[in-house]
């Protein structure tokens, strides 16, 4: 069984480095569009700080650069979905699903359906869009896991003459459920949370050779992936290879003690989070519903993909316009662009921050909770491959940093050993699993995933 090991090592190390070449880009790309933002908004970039020069800048070209420079992205990303990998459209999640449950799908792992999904991530989630890589991460890890398997391409024309004995239906499913493993491991550094998503999630044929080899696989893509940016920021060299700083990865990384009281509100976020998990499925189908029925009523299969292009194009305009709209002066105020201009895993990193128990008010975060909710659930089925984990997780710990926000209120700031435990950040963690799972219906390996983040 030595060649099925190698397999899974390759596998996992391509899947990590694939995973440090999506974030690397969509971190130049959201840098690169910022860069341009701060020319109009008269500011200065010192050691990666935006500094004002004391002139005031244009709030006009500053939206219109950035609605631009996120409409392009848009156009290109829902044009890679729709014209290179139709397969690839929306995240690939479920058809990855579908097909480790016996149903056969046209090429979903064809290599157009790769390049596709990748390019059509990496701009939808740099765009500003309510998304994440997650779903496509675990659709390109599939990929990989098919392709470095087979070692063969009808498209490339190629048949290399190794590993033929993996040519067969039962090894590659073995193979794609280890590489969607890995993709989920790679985005969140947690092995063994990639493992038990292919458990809970993914496959429902499974043994305990196929689970060795899928945590080896996970952690090859999380070594990986850790390595390579241990020693690169931006595709620039920074020194210090191999070297893992817990700081940049670990959001919680002090121990926080806890009170028995703490259960009270860690109920009632569960509570909420599954009653609003299941509004946002709800609604989230009936808008998909409408979306295909609207779809299906135009014959040409070329308008169809226009009609599409042009939607996803218009809602993001529509957005961006309201958020002028409402906030002119969104992008000069920290607390709001920090919510709603930030990408989402910024954004979550803000919200999960303890110790600022003040530093985002009621209308700021209430204000981002109903963007976040009813776009991302108008994002999710869009002809963009994308994810839903980070929007699941910014709705949640939105709503969750709203409940300790109103502890705080009526507790006050506690200082003391016994009163620590108030503190919104908590609170926006708890919270941001409780939308998680109730969208999702998963409990252990996001259980395992949250501590692997927090802890």
């Amino acid at each position: 069984e030595w060649d099925r090991w190698l397999l899974m090592g390759l596998i996992g190390t391509a899947v990590g480095t694939l995973g440090f070449l999506v974030h690397q880009i969509i971190d130049s790309l959201i840098r690169l569009k910022w860069d341009l933002v701060a020319n109009y908004l008269q500011v200065s970039k010192r050691n990666n700080l935006y500094l004002s020069t004391g002139q005031d800048g244009n709030i006009h070209m500053t939206w219109l650069c950035a609605l631009g420079f996120g409409l392009a992205m848009v156009v290109l990303s829902s044009g890679s979905a729709l014209f290179i990998c139709p397969a690839g459209s929306p995240c690939g999640l479920p058809e990855i699903i579908g097909y480790l449950n016996g149903t056969s799908i046209r090429h979903l792992f064809n290599i157009k359906t790769f390049l596709g999904t990748f390019v059509s991530c990496v701009l939808a989630v740099a765009s500003g869009l309510f998304c994440g890589p997650e779903g496509p991460m675990i659709h390109l890890g599939a990929l990989l896991g098919c392709g470095l398997s087979q070692l063969q391409s009808d498209t490339l024309g190629i048949h290399l003459p190794i590993f033929t004995r993996f040519r067969n239906s039962a090894d590659k499913r073995s193979f794609i459920t280890a590489g969607a493993g890995a993709g989920i491991a790679s985005v969140f550094r947690a092995p063994i949370g990639g493992l038990l998503f292919t458990l809970e999630e993914v496959s429902s044929f499974w043994d305990i050779r196929l689970a060795w080899q899928t945590f080896f696989c996970c952690l090859m893509a999380t070594f990986t992936m850790d390595l390579l940016s241990s020693s690169l920021c931006g595709f620039v060299y920074r020194g210090h290879f191999g070297f893992f700083e817990a700081e940049k990865r670990i959001l919680f990384w002090n121990l926080l003690d806890m009170n028995v009281l703490a259960f009270i509100p860690t109920i009632l976020l569960g509570m909420f989070g599954g009653l609003l998990g299941a509004l946002f499925v709800s609604l989230n189908i009936k808008i998909n519903k409408l979306r295909m029925r609207f779809f299906n009523s135009i014959p040409k299969l070329s308008l169809r993909k226009t009609s599409k292009l042009q939607m996803r194009t218009t809602a993001y305009y529509i957005f961006t316009l309201l958020m002028f709209c409402i906030s002119p002066h969104l992008f000069l105020c920290v607390a709001a662009a920090a919510l709603l201009v930030e990408n989402g895993k910024q954004g979550i990193t803000y919200l999960f921050k303890r110790g600022t128990h003040e530093e985002f008010g009621y209308a700021s975060l209430c204000t981002a909770l109903a963007f976040y909710f009813i776009l991302s659930c108008w994002t999710a089925g869009s002809a963009v491959a994308s994810g839903l984990v980070i929007p699941m997780l910014y709705t949640g710990a939105l709503y969750g940093r709203i409940i300790g926000l109103i502890l705080v209120s009526i507790f006050g700031v506690q200082t003391n050993e016994y009163g620590a435990w108030i503190d919104p950040g908590l609170f926006a963690a708890i919270g941001a699993a409780s939308f998680f799972s109730g969208v999702s219906r998963l409990t252990i390996s996001l259980t395992v995933i949250m501590v692997s983040v927090l802890s």
